[in-house]
């Protein structure tokens, strides 16, 4: 239970930062800050157990039949990142109350960055890779607020964008691939999956799913190609950058890596593929870090080099490469996200990042010079701190593997990355902290900034020491955990140590030293000689690359939706036959089916001719709207009664209910719209239009007689028949499909219908404002209206009707789970009585009576019927599982009483609700559209009241 606490703390802790940010700023970061530490606490309480090598795992069901399930578990990996996930977050916490401004939101801020970390913390301990995947673009999501959360700048946004375009491309390759993997393995547990490397090598899917799976990590930890986002990310608040680009966002790639390295590593393609990419990123971003002059942007393009260091590791594929890669993972975390928190502490005192004017801050931020000049050297890989010791590994593991069958490409080029690495961490030195000032005239007079600032980077500088001093003790255990969860087996024989003698590798680090330090020293005229050099712009090629997609979707949508609903309907329906035509010519033989058909008796016969006398009649009269609408409803009126003549009462039910709205939502529009549709001017258009529907009713025709003269096989129908009292309790098989059998669909379409529900509201709103509702007020109606708008009988008809179809509604209502009827019904039913309202007596007196809120009636629907679903938990049932018993009440008898009527009524409220905001809303516009006054007092006092001309007003 305390492992699933660890996941859902900073999801249920979220909403405590909107909350507490009433009570002041402090009470905000106190809030956020208690949230994380809880969590962090609880990680600690399992971590002995957990170096000791004991894994914790829990499991809830979820959806198993599609191999979806809530499972986490804790070994030496997750232990590691879930650590520094908890715990730079706990010190960004801190380090961002002091560092946001007053006008900056500081609760939305708080909010955002706990949505990030429990993704995180989610990512790293899921044991189910369709969960992990949810978590993944759950990062992506929260990621796109954090970076955008300054949303007033242009390059917040367009680095949240470009962010999110990105890896959200990477996650769905990765998605593809994770489902290859699960295939491959014929499970979606992810222990499961590391048991099964020989399986899933020996899979002919293998590359495919290897390199989809790839495409995330890489899009997802900036390795070259896709590691141009993350310096435009750097447009973020300073807190934002620290956290994400230290030890988590930018890490979720590298643990995804780690975590399938027992199943995935090991073969020539991997290899190649994550050795290769790691290396080019190492060198070209430390490269790119050395011109770099905004503090920011140079720890960035670090930090892209730092990710392809520990990418080269893995993908050596051999343990010891495994163990210098956990470390400086451990390493890199420490001393990148102090480094962070010092620019920004420089960015926050002196109001620049600009390297090029400081020099000399040491004497003015003796605090945050300390620790900007210790974290940097250990970035450098300078004795004695933990950098050094971790790049020191790293050179030994390119010492002895080859590369394409030579032995000197690997050390040659991480010597190169190494070189360039102490370059940029010495400029961070040398031009920032000592020297002479470059510029007296900076925006802010430099001074070092409050406790509560540098003390979250000095924190992590001391750990950043006592690493380097006494790795073994201090980093040891956890880094044996770590790398015996990566590789899945038993490690070599190691020693972290600050001293390993005279070897390759330290000789190789004297000289990137001592080529860093020359190379800094020559860095005017190394900027002079590169700055005519063309160089691809990553940021123009994506700007260029949106741009080209942007308007390749505008000529597929120019020829495809261009709002001609002719075209729309021409392409759905020659769609379908197409798809008809291939399965009726992949069976050549094809030959009617030999089930018995009912006979044909003279009302059905007298039914069918009229069905296809309207359909014929309303082709020939479509001219005439209303004629049409009309004919519209008798064609709904005799397919009501084909299902009564069928035994079907509830889908007739249904039908007539939703004729009933669609009539009345056409006649709302028809109010304002000509009498008659234009007249084709083709000829031809007609003869194809001609075509396509004669083919359209062939074809589905012929479709429903190969159904009807067949029996269907493994009908699930029998089963429902069987236990729909059983398992449901009611005899009404129809319902109890919706709520009960598939119930979940129904749960998924009544959330569909208030999303259209909202989306037509807010579509229709916009018409009431700006050049809408301009265009609006010129609308000239084609026809006069009725001088009695109000006609007395309609007015006292339908107010007479609204009670008793309320009372019709409710019966229907409750009668839907043993007899035809239902939440569905009884929601259209009680949707026409009160529109029926609106129409007789006008729009301003109904609104003016009805004082419903619509929207929230949708909301309250939903949460019904999620309640009712959700309470099967409590016994241990699968969501939507329904329960009942049969009860005994004086007078009234015995009566049922099943759980599904809680979601039939989510189903009731939403359907009513959906329907009101809707039709009402359309209502509006029409008053608004005939240029009468939409208020209550003229319709109050008498409803039928003939509208006033303008000769009477004269």
């Amino acid at each position: 239970m305390s492992l699933t606490l660890i996941v859902l703390l900073p999801f249920i802790g979220a909403v405590l930062p909107a909350i507490m940010i009433r009570a002041g700023r402090n009470a905000c970061a106190t809030a956020t800050g208690s949230v994380t530490l809880l969590a962090l606490i609880l990680l600690m309480a399992k971590a002995p157990a957990v170096i000791a090598g004991e894994v914790f795992q829990v499991s809830y069901n979820w959806l198993p039949e599609l191999g979806l399930n809530v499972t986490f578990f804790l070994d030496g990996l997750g232990l590691l990142f879930a650590t520094l996930i908890l715990g730079i977050g706990l010190l960004i916490i801190i380090y961002a109350r002091f560092y946001l401004s007053k006008d900056d939101p500081m609760g939305r801020f708080y909010v955002f960055l706990l949505l990030f970390q429990g993704a995180m913390v989610g990512i790293v301990l899921s044991d189910n890779i369709l969960l992990l995947l949810i978590f993944w673009e759950l990062t992506s999501l929260s990621s796109f607020l954090l970076i955008g959360y300054w949303k007033h700048l242009p390059a917040g946004r367009q680095g949240a964008r470009m962010a999110l375009a990105v890896t959200g491309a990477g996650g769905l390759a990765m998605i593809a691939g994770m489902l290859i993997l699960g295939d491959i393995v014929g499970s979606y547990d992810l222990t499961v999956i590391l048991q099964n490397a020989d399986l899933i090598q020996a899979s002919p899917m293998y590359l495919p799913a290897l390199i989809l799976i790839l495409l995330g990590c890489f899009t997802k930890s900036a390795q070259f190609p896709f590691h141009f986002w993350l310096p435009h990310a750097m447009a973020a608040p300073t807190p934002v950058s620290a956290y994400l680009h230290s030890a988590t966002m930018v890490k979720a790639g590298i643990f995804l890596m780690a975590r399938m390295w027992p199943v995935l590593s090991g073969t020539p393609e991997w290899f190649y593929i994550v050795a290769t990419a790691g290396l080019v990123t190492m060198v070209l971003g430390a490269w790119i870090a050395i011109f770099k002059h905004d503090l920011k942007g140079l720890l960035a393009f670090s930090t892209v080099s730092h990710l392809g260091l520990v990418t080269m590791l893995l993908g050596f594929g051999t343990p010891m490469a495994a163990v210098a890669g956990v470390f400086h993972i451990i390493n890199h975390a420490t001393f990148k996200a102090a480094l962070f928190m010092t620019a920004g502490i420089i960015d926050h005192e002196t109001g620049t990042r600009d390297i090029r004017r400081f020099g000399g801050l040491l004497n003015l931020m003796p605090i945050a010079g300390t620790i900007g000049i210790i974290t940097a050297a250990s970035m450098a890989g300078v004795i004695p701190f933990n950098g050094f010791i971790s790049k020191e590994m790293m050179l030994e593991e390119a010492w002895h593997t080859m590369w394409l069958d030579q032995n000197w490409v690997l050390p040659l080029l991480a010597t190169v990355g190494a070189l360039f690495s102490v370059a940029y961490s010495f400029r961070f030195i040398f031009h920032v902290w000592l020297g002479k000032p470059r510029d007296e005239n900076l925006p802010h007079h430099p001074h070092d900034p409050p406790f509560g600032m540098w003390a979250p980077p000095a924190l992590l500088t001391i750990l950043v020491v006592l690493i380097g001093l006494f790795p073994a003790t201090i980093a040891g255990p956890l880094v044996a955990a770590t790398a015996g969860a990566v590789t899945g087996g038993e490690l070599p024989e190691y020693h972290l140590s600050l001293w390993h003698g005279l070897t390759p590798a330290l000789g190789m680090s004297v000289i990137a030293l001592i080529g860093g330090s020359l190379l800094l020293m020559r860095h005017g005229g190394l900027m002079s000689a590169t700055a005519n050099l063309s160089r691809p712009d990553a940021k123009a090629m994506f700007d260029c690359g949106i741009a080209k997609a942007v308007a390749l979707s505008r000529l597929v949508s120019d020829n495809l939706h261009n709002g001609s609903l002719q075209r729309y309907l021409a392409i759905m329906v020659i769609g379908a036959i197409g798809i008809g035509l291939s399965g009726f010519y992949a069976k050549p033989d094809f030959q009617s089916g030999t089930r018995e058909l009912l006979e044909v008796s003279p009302p059905a016969a007298i039914g069918w001719l009229l069905l296809m006398v309207t359909c014929v009649a309303s082709v020939f009269l479509h001219h005439n709207r209303l004629l049409t609408l009309l004919l519209v409803g008798v064609i709904g009126l005799i397919v009501s009664l084909g299902f009564i003549y069928l035994s079907a009462p509830d889908l007739a039910l249904t039908q007539i209910s939703v004729e009933v709205v669609t009539v009345i939502l056409m006649l709302l529009a028809l109010n304002i719209l000509p009498k008659e549709t234009p007249k084709e001017s083709l000829p031809g258009r007609k003869m194809r239009d001609g075509i396509v529907s004669i083919a359209a009713g062939l074809g589905v025709g012929g479709a429903i007689w190969a159904i009807m003269t067949r029996d269907l096989p493994n009908s699930i129908s029998s089963y429902h028949l069987a236990n729909s009292k059983i398992e449901g309790g009611g005899t009404n098989v129809v319902n109890v499909i919706l709520v009960d059998f598939r119930g979940f669909d129904t749960f998924g379409e009544i959330i569909v219908l208030g999303i259209a529900a909202l989306s037509i509201f807010a579509l229709v709103e916009t018409v009431t404002k700006g050049d809408a509702a301009r265009r609006l007020a010129d609308w000239v109606v084609e026809r006069r209206r009725s001088p009695n708008r109000h006609p007395m009988m309609m007015v006292v008809a339908t107010r007479v009707m609204l009670p008793l179809s309320l009372m019709v509604g409710v019966y229907i209502f409750l009668r839907g789970h043993n007899e035809p009827g239902g939440g569905f019904i009884a929601g259209l039913v009680v949707s026409v009585a009160l529109i029926m309202q609106y129409m007789a007596s006008g729009f301003g007196w109904a609104q003016n009576r009805m004082k419903v809120n619509y929207h929230g009636m949708i909301g309250l629907g939903v949460i019904a019927a999620a309640i009712t679903g959700a309470s099967a938990w409590v016994a241990g049932l699968p969501f939507l599982t329904s329960g009942f018993t049969h009860v005994h009440l004086p007078i009234v008898g015995e009566f049922e009483l099943a759980s599904a009527m809680g979601f039939d009524l989510g189903v009731f409220l939403t359907v009513v609700g959906a329907v009101m905001l809707a039709l009402a809303k359309l209502s509006q516009i029409e008053r608004m559209a005939e240029h009468v006054d939409i208020n209550a007092e003229p319709m109050d006092h008498d409803p039928s009241a003939p509208v006033a001309t303008p000769e009477k007003e004269a």
